[in-house]
């Protein structure tokens, strides 16, 4: 379809910044009134080191959390970092559904392939399935948990990390969503401890706490569909996010730490390289689906304005047209009124068109429409998804849930800063939204000699092949905007990460 290709931005790029080029600890760095012997991260996928659609190793080992260790141990932080280890290269694809696919390839990572480069899933192994069973290495055993410094689990909302069923195999198996296998891998068979009551028990002098950005970019990544990840309220996060700010300070009364808010994930190549008129189509293929679809359900809109089912404002925006060239995609709108009960008898064959209309640009795609947008059902060629057959809920995003997403963002984020301020002592806050907004704002930058730009682009882009989550550099950077953050807050003087250091996304294969 075309539809996942990258806008290339072309901008006049500041003066190189010269500075922090040396090795990490070159010059002396001071801790301020923080200490940092034990360094504990608490957080989702951000954390964890997740990248292009999966948790794997080479991600891993660049987590935002093993970063910021390294520029910890200028000031003191041991060189050892113990991440519960996934020990697989590419990964198991949680954006991908089924996974292992229906004749058992098991998919993992993505990276940009193709002539007209797309986000590809690549062929991983049966040792990265998620599932003791099937793989018995998935298990984590190599360190008790309170041993460990890396606590980000992927996919994980704030609730979850304050409940025990989330670890448990058991509450899996009875099929509870509220478990997790990447944290119950750490405690087979779980069912008895808590992400936050772990992190809390390892012993931590300082800590970053990123949790909460999955409360609402998981609803967001499934288009809005609640059945699938709903979007927690405002009230309930607020009163989570206190009780695991609460356990974590309550566990020693001389740690400290560090918060984020959260950015803007509409701005992101997730949701932006998917167009809201991506079906290309011709002057044939437009004027049969006219004559097919367009003309009957156009002229079912107008009885039922005239039986005063809807207004004509309505009929309008429900309306539909296929002409040559780029075309809308054809969705189902819960907000629309439900024809149903109408479409019986002569019109019982427009029953999948009861909330139907065509995408105008003030909806959103996720990135995972662009590989179903197009595609035939069960191979009849004329059931196309999102050209003569609604799309499904899961890959688009109305106005309104795209509102409801964001006002939950900037309670989120009062919330945070709420928190940070009320524990002013013992929290740096760090503005990780302002950052971005900046960034986005600024099109680009070069720092460390490094050319960055906010978007998938090799090989200046910040964000991994799934559009949403950084690659290492893009982790690096956000390891700055903390750095500064605990500087400015403790008096330290941790010297920020040479974002040159880091990869970013890579060329294109064939």
């Amino acid at each position: 379809m075309g539809a996942c290709e990258q806008e290339l931005i072309e901008t006049t790029l500041p003066p190189p910044d010269q500075t922090n080029l040396d090795a990490p600890c070159t010059g002396a760095g001071t801790a301020g009134s923080a200490s940092f012997t034990k360094f504990v991260a608490v957080g989702s996928s951000y954390v964890a080191g997740f990248q292009a659609g999966a948790l794997f190793d080479e991600g891993q080992n660049n987590s935002l959390a093993a970063i910021l260790n390294k520029q910890f141990e200028c000031v003191g932080a041991p060189a050892t970092f113990k991440q519960p280890t996934i020990n697989t290269a590419l990964g198991f694809n949680i954006f991908v559904t089924p996974n292992p696919t229906g004749t058992g390839v098991v998919l993992g990572r993505m990276l940009l392939q193709g002539a007209s480069p797309r986000p590809t899933p690549q062929v991983s192994t049966v040792a990265a399935i998620p599932n003791p069973s099937v793989n018995p290495g998935f298990l984590y055993t190599a360190s008790t948990k309170a041993e460990l410094n890396n606590f980000g689990i992927q996919a994980i909302v704030l609730g979850q990390a304050l409940i025990p069923e989330t670890g448990s195999w058991a509450a899996g198996a009875g099929g509870d969503p509220r478990f997790n296998p990447f944290y119950g891998r750490l405690a087979y068979p779980g069912g008895t401890t808590t992400v936050i009551g772990d992190a809390a028990a390892a012993g931590g002098s300082f800590f970053l706490f990123w949790l909460g950005m999955d409360d609402f970019l998981l609803h967001a990544a499934f288009g809005g569909d609640a059945t699938k990840a709903p979007l927690t309220t405002a009230p309930a996060f607020q009163a989570q996010y206190g009780a695991a700010i609460g356990a974590l300070l309550g566990s020693n009364a001389n740690l400290k730490g560090v918060v984020a808010n959260f950015p803007s994930i509409f701005v992101t190549p997730h949701f932006t390289s998917v167009v809201w008129n991506p079906v290309p189509l011709d002057a044939t293929t437009a004027a049969g689906l006219t004559a097919s679809l367009a003309n009957n359900y156009n002229a079912f809109l107008n009885g039922m304005v005239g039986a005063g089912a809807i207004s004509p404002d309505e009929a309008a925006k429900r309306k539909l047209t296929y002409a040559a060239g780029q075309n809308a995609v054809l969705i189902n709108d819960e907000t629309l009124t439900d024809l149903s009960p109408y479409m019986a008898g002569p019109y019982a064959g427009l029953l999948p068109y009861a909330r139907a209309r065509q995408t105008k640009n003030t909806d959103i795609f996720p990135l995972s429409a662009g590989s179903v947008i197009g595609t035939t059902i069960g191979g009849d060629p004329t059931k196309v998804n999102g050209v003569s057959v609604p799309l499904g809920d899961q890959y688009c995003l109305i106005p309104t849930e795209i509102q409801a997403i964001e006002a939950g963002r900037v309670a989120f984020n009062a919330t945070v800063k709420q928190v940070a301020d009320a524990n002013s002592t013992r929290l740096a806050f760090a503005d990780v939204d302002k950052a971005f907004t900046d960034f986005i704002t600024a099109k680009a930058y070069v720092i460390d000699g490094v050319a960055i730009t906010p978007n998938i682009n090799p090989p200046t882009g910040i964000y991994s092949e799934d559009g949403i989550h950084p690659n290492s550099r893009g982790y690096a950077f956000i390891s700055r905007v903390i750095i500064e953050s605990i500087n400015g807050k403790y008096g330290a003087s941790i010297p920020l990460t040479n974002l040159s250091g880091y990869k970013a996304t890579g060329l294109p294969i064939p």
